[in-house]
């Protein structure tokens, strides 16, 4: 896996998995107890039910610790005139004659739909380390790349509202 997360990213996974251990854990017990004692299991989609909402939420835990486990921790401090992770950018793209604002973001806050890029994206990658009027090249793939003009640069604090993406 290797994600790249910073302090704020490990402590909000951190809060999920006591969350869901502490809560989510125990009413899913009680729900597997109770779907169990209304009968014969073969034909109880309530208990089906239950036990696969109880295994979902250990997958999840599972999955939260090792991402912990695995992860490459790293810095939310940027320069005030470089884009770099948490900050507000818009971007102009040539092409399309558009302009559009994102915030760079670890992957598992990525979110292109919300406004989020990762910083391990081709944008992301890309804009990280540049200044505001730079002219920044995107290679998408081997066969594809873009240009883009950083418009402007506006440095955000992390204030931990953007979700940690499901997979």
């Amino acid at each position: 896996m290797y994600d790249q997360l910073t302090e704020k990213d490990i402590q909000k996974i951190e809060e999920e998995i006591e969350y869901r251990k502490l809560v989510v854990r125990k009413e899913a017990i009680e729900a597997v107890k109770e779907a169990r004692a209304h009968g014969d299991l073969s034909e109880n989609f309530e208990y089906h039910a239950a036990k696969k909402d109880k295994n979902t939420n250990e997958s999840r835990i599972r999955y939260l610790e090792r991402m912990i486990k695995t992860a490459r921790v790293i810095s939310d401090d940027s320069k005030d005139d470089e884009v770099g992770l948490n900050n507000t950018v818009q971007v102009y793209f040539e092409e399309d004659d558009e302009v559009e604002t994102y915030k760079l973001v670890t992957t598992v806050r990525g979110n292109s739909m919300n406004g989020l890029i990762s910083i391990e994206s081709p944008l992301g990658r890309a804009l990280l380390g540049h200044k505001t009027g730079d002219r920044v090249h995107v290679q998408v793939n081997p066969n594809y790349g873009y240009e883009v003009e950083i418009r402007s640069i506006e440095n955000t604090v992390d204030d931990g509202t953007d979700r940690i993406r499901k997979f």
